[in-house]
């Protein structure tokens, strides 16, 4: 209630769920507008946020030297796509680039159903933010006025992608999954039991991917090593752990009739974008 994108939102609905797309027009809108007083920074998708994450990914590989191992599969969450980036982006340099790598390693994002923007989006140019105050980017989209439904993983409710991910993820040298959020709790669940660690529900989306690989592994026989990316605690997400003990965390896909409205609105605002080669 104190943008002018954000009330325009408001009334059209009050009870509006908001999403990460609508915190980023809030966030230029009040930067615009208070020149002397505010600087905007992005904080996922573009590539030098990307690159600058790419530390976590730097000083994995410097402890899989130490422990003298390396992964076979690496795996991440999908928001906007920094932390997976910053995560994979130093192991696919060495597999690659340099062909440093011991190991072909493999490349694995989690997303949620409930936005299943690499799975069930197009790969166009769209804005980064629901106003379209932001260039537009080329990237797996829902849609700039995508609203997703209030589920537990905030982290997650994007309707984009970092288009350097998006491209590796069109060229098939990362893998997608999608998972309900009751299956992801169920992993998470599993992993504070075992591990004594309550996990983030964004992580839990990689973990899910985690323990299918392990128990694929269970099957085949084979020995592997997974690395995955813990992003972030669960600490203030116990009202979501207790919903899913107590059943009443509900499964969510998002429909595929709003995704198609969503893309639908975007092609009429811009209908040049049937006409661009990908």
């Amino acid at each position: 209630d104190k943008t002018k994108s954000g009330m325009r939102l408001l009334a059209e609905n009050p009870d509006h769920p908001g999403s990460l797309g609508i915190a980023i027009s809030e966030a230029i809108e009040d930067a615009v507008t208070h020149p002397e007083e505010a600087r905007y920074t992005l904080g996922s998708v573009v590539n030098h946020v990307l690159i600058h994450q790419t530390v976590i990914g730097l000083e994995a590989l410097e402890q899989f030297k130490m422990v003298e191992d390396y992964p076979d599969v690496v795996i991440g969450c999908i928001g906007g796509g920094s932390s997976f980036s910053g995560t994979f982006w130093p192991f696919y340099y060495e597999r690659f680039v340099s062909k440093k790598a011991p190991k072909p390693v493999h490349f694995l994002v989690a997303e949620a159903t409930a936005c299943p923007r690499l799975t069930r989006g197009i790969y166009t140019y769209d804005h980064g933010d629901e106003a379209r105050l932001t260039p537009m980017l080329k990237m797996y989209t829902l849609g700039h006025d995508f609203v997703p439904a209030p589920i537990h993983a905030g982290g997650l409710r994007y309707h984009g992608s970092a288009p350097t991910l998006a491209l590796l993820v069109r060229e098939g040298i990362v893998e997608v999954r999608a998972y309900l959020q009751t299956d992801v709790f169920e992993a998470a669940n599993l992993f504070a039991k075992a591990e004594g660690v309550i996990i983030a529900p964004e992580p839990a989306h990689s973990l899910k991917a985690v323990v299918e690989e392990a128990l694929r592994c269970k099957e085949t026989g084979e020995s592997k090593t997974i690395f995955f990316l813990g992003c972030g605690h669960g600490h203030f997400d116990m009202k979501a752990f207790e919903d899913f003990l107590e059943g009443k965390l509900p499964p969510y896909e998002y429909p595929k009739e709003q995704v198609e409205a969503s893309i639908r609105r975007l092609k009429e605002l811009y209908p040049w974008l049937d006409e661009v080669p990908y």
